[in-house]
């Protein structure tokens, strides 16, 4: 799995309607205060020992200040939320030519399951995690904070 995760102070995602290009009406904005947003690209080769891995590494890092101003406080202590968007160009690659490959992304099926399962591990966390929908063209808006901006590769 690979994940950028941004530290904001808000964040909101909708969802485009194919049809009149504004905001569809069947999806409800999800927004979000001070807390995480996680870009979320799945592999095929991805499954639950990845998901619990970086449930736990997100639920623990330290990168919310403390008292005196430095990087040590975990989202939790921070009372802060996820955001979690599905983001199957994160595995894209522009190594040749000028148009995108994402062969190495995962197949849908199988990323919806692994994105599912994290969110839910996060949620096993104590975490509050809102979600756009997997596979839908989405409008993100965020405040970075800091900006703090981590990728996070279960290959890695």
């Amino acid at each position: 799995m690979r994940i950028v995760l941004q530290r904001v102070n808000e964040a909101s995602v909708d969802v485009v309607d194919p049809a009149t290009g504004e905001a569809d009406p069947t999806f409800e904005k999800q927004s979000i205060g001070a807390g995480y947003v996680l870009l979320v690209g799945v592999c095929d080769d991805d499954g639950r020992d990845d998901v619990d891995w970086l449930a736990r590494k997100i639920a623990n890092l330290r990168v919310f200040e403390d008292a005196d101003g430095r990087m040590n406080d975990s989202i939790a202590q921070h009372g802060g939320s996820i955001l979690s968007i599905s983001q199957f160009t994160l595995y894209g690659s522009v190594r040749h030519g000028n148009r995108p490959s994402f062969v190495a992304a995962g197949e849908p099926e199988h990323a919806r399951r692994v994105w599912n399962a994290f969110n839910d591990a996060l949620r096993a966390q104590g975490l509050e995690v809102k979600e756009g929908r997997f596979g839908a063209h989405m409008r993100v808006r965020l405040l970075n904070d800091g900006p703090v901006t981590l990728t996070i590769d279960t290959r890695e």
